[in-house]
């Protein structure tokens, strides 16, 4: 079992950034694959980046390619989503999760909200005009 914990939203003018963390806590067996999703008011989920298990391969959603940023401490114990250059269309409940991942697909990126088991809270990001 894991257990996440996501902070760092809040609320920032346009052109500004903040850093989300996830604490990941609990243990599972094999790899873990991340990904970090969003939700804003009246629309569905989506995927904004996943990091595989061995860290190797990430993939962005386009909107936010060159602005995001995903990385983790050395244990993988905490996640970080880095956003800079924010506008009005980032704003939305952020969302970090988890799946156990075979080694197998260790490289194997996840973008899809389906294939995570493991949800954290999730936290506000409002961006200002």
């Amino acid at each position: 079992q894991l257990q996440l914990v996501e902070s760092g939203g809040g609320l920032v003018q346009t052109g500004g950034s903040l850093r989300l963390s996830c604490v990941v806590s609990g243990s599972i067996w094999g790899g873990v694959a991340i990904g970090w999703f969003r939700q804003a008011p009246g629309k569905e989920r989506e995927g904004v980046v996943c990091m595989s298990a061995s860290g190797r391969s990430t993939e962005y959603t386009d909107s936010v390619k060159g602005r995001f940023t995903i990385f983790s401490d050395d244990g993988r114990k905490t996640m970080y989503l880095q956003m800079n250059s924010l506008g009005p269309e980032d704003t939305a409940v952020y969302f970090c999760a988890a799946a156990a991942i075979l080694a197998q697909h260790r490289d194997t990126c996840y973008s899809q909200a389906w294939q995570y088991v493991y949800w954290g809270q999730g936290t506000q990001v409002t961006v200002s005009s």
